[in-house]
């Protein structure tokens, strides 16, 4: 049996709804979606019963990396919308009872960034220790052998300046120096201009990439026993190291107490990491747990390509087992990896995508702590298939055809099959439409009592009224196969629920004590001998006294 414990706040065992802005709904006909957009859909999204939005960055960019090379912290592009709009997005949020976190990317800034600019012209400018800078070894290579998750090294040659500087991502996303005090108070400021503006919190991305080691030591390699997890691609050379010195750095959880006390004085604020590293159990707990800066954060544990039992249970067991108390955060698609859709069905195949999708949802709202819905991810939205000349992300291009699940998971939303471009613009989209989304859009599936929109719109306002499944403890029934996950949850020792779920094609038949069965109970039954018959991604969901 373990315990999760909950911190205070708003966001303790939340549904937050991902949406990445240039995809939900265009408003102005270019193609694109725009803050006006997502405002004009804030009811549907209420009435999914999430307790929030968490918006992808919509700030000023260059665009290479589709908004997280930020080139002015304090504004909106363009191609969103304006100020005004964001704060007429906010405004009609709070009305509907919605909080609004929003993407801070504070390890690095695109290189169009003034900052940057400036930085770049001289070593004596009020700029030039704002990045990472570092001299050539004496053979002209970099100073060490850090690499860049885009593929080459981390360093690139700048010979205005006759240094390199440090990318942990593309070239054009130079990494700032954290260390320097001034760019901690300038992100702080830029934190405090959207706190003023009402936000309820930021998803702060790749929050442990924003410190370096001073001494600029190699990395060493990896323990080539590592490589074949998902987290660690063999056709990215990233994976060959073990990164203890270009990320993941002790000076990191300075500044973000820095701006854990900033947030403090606008009341009960989000503060979200994106923690990705080769020990992230122990990242969690370090930057999340009592002691750490951070609320929540979440990891990559689940965007593998399969997930079973064992994989759940170890992970659930090692964080809440933490002395720290740590409280995660868990998605199972975002718009950065494969939806889990196609992900997780690929070990069947790809069969029953529509059932998966549901099953899925079903052992999402189970989990203790904080969950996130990616956007068409309620209607268990495969995959797009891209060809190769629609690909717009440089991960994908560069990487292709070994990884392309950037762009296939960031394609417009598909609001109404019987409109153009399905609802969401006027224009040709700037990713197409696939006809496996236009068959699932949105109305369609509402028309459809039967279809996963009505189970995971159900299952997450059930999860939003149910205090056991929000805060609840928790336990892993370890007998069932692989790929059967029975999670129960409770608050006392009189009722608990029982969720099990068939992640597989396979019909199995579980032993499980139930007093009473759900109506949210999908593709199952149960006889007077307590046997639970599950079918091809079964669920089950009923009622017992607490063991």
């Amino acid at each position: 049996m373990i315990e999760s414990k909950p911190k205070a706040g708003w966001w303790k065992g939340a549904t937050l709804y991902q949406i990445y802005p240039r995809s939900f709904q265009d408003i102005n006909g270019d193609g694109v979606g725009d803050l006006l957009g997502i405002t004009a859909r804030l009811g549907y999204i209420a009435e999914l019963g999430v307790d929030g939005i968490w918006i992808s960055p919509f700030f000023p960019s260059p665009m290479d990396d589709f908004g997280y090379d930020v080139s002015d912290y304090c504004g909106v592009d363009s191609l969103f919308g304006t100020l005004d709009d964001f704060d007429a997005l906010i405004a009609r949020a709070h009305d509907l009872g919605l909080k609004i976190i929003i993407d801070m990317v504070l390890s690095h800034t695109s290189n169009r960034h003034s900052w940057f600019i400036e930085s770049s012209q001289s070593f004596h400018n009020d700029k030039a220790d704002w990045y990472v800078w570092a001299d050539p070894l004496p053979d002209g290579n970099p100073p060490n052998n850090w690499l860049s998750i885009f593929g080459g090294s981390a360093w690139q040659w700048h010979a205005k300046r006759q240094q390199y500087y440090l990318h942990n991502f593309l070239t054009s996303q130079p990494d700032l120096n954290i260390h320097h005090v001034p760019v901690q108070d300038a992100l702080l400021a830029a934190c405090q201009f959207w706190l003023e503006r009402g936000v309820d919190g930021f998803r702060l991305d790749a929050i442990n990439f924003i410190a370096h080691d001073p001494l600029l030591r190699s990395n060493p390699a990896r323990d080539p026993a590592l490589l074949d997890g998902a987290s660690a691609r063999k056709s990215n050379p990233y994976a060959f190291q073990s990164h203890i010195y270009d990320k993941s750095r002790p000076e990191a959880l300075t500044f973000l107490h820095r701006l854990k006390q900033v947030a403090k004085q606008y009341g009960d604020i989000l503060l979200l990491g994106e923690v990705g590293d080769d020990n992230e159990i122990d990242r969690l707990a370090e930057y999340t747990g009592e002691k750490g800066p951070l609320d929540t954060g979440y990891c990559f544990r689940f965007f593998q390509d399969f997930v079973h039992r064992p994989l759940i249970e170890s992970t659930l067991d090692a964080l809440f087992e933490r002395p720290e108390n740590p409280w995660p955060s868990w998605a199972f698609s975002n718009h950065d990896f494969k939806r889990v859709a196609t992900r997780w069905s690929q070990q069947w195949d790809g069969t029953g995508v529509d059932l998966a999708a549901r099953a899925y949802f079903a052992l999402l709202i189970a989990l203790p702590g904080t969950i996130f819905v990616y956007q068409g991810e309620e209607l268990g939205l495969p995959q797009a298939d891209l060809a190769f000349e629609d690909l717009r992300d440089p991960y994908d291009i560069t990487f292709y055809p070994d990884h392309v699940g950037r762009d296939g998971c960031r394609t417009p939303f598909p609001w109404n099959s019987n409109q153009e471009n399905a609802g969401f613009s006027t224009s040709i989209p700037w990713l197409p439409i696939t006809a496996s989304h236009v068959n699932r859009a949105l109305n369609k599936q509402q028309d459809n009592k039967d279809s996963p929109y009505h189970a995971i719109k159900a299952l997450i306002t059930w999860r939003k009224s149910e205090d056991i499944l929000r805060h609840g403890k928790y336990r892993i029934n370890p007998n069932t196969p692989k790929h059967v996950v029975m999670i129960e949850r409770w608050i006392d020792n009189d009722q608990s629920i029982v969720i099990a779920v068939n992640l597989s094609p396979t019909e199995t038949g579980i032993e499980i004590p139930i007093m009473k069965v759900s109506p949210l109970t999908y593709g199952s039954k149960i006889n007077q001998e307590n046997l639970c018959i599950l079918e091809p991604w079964g669920i089950l969901i009923g009622f017992t006294k607490a063991s």
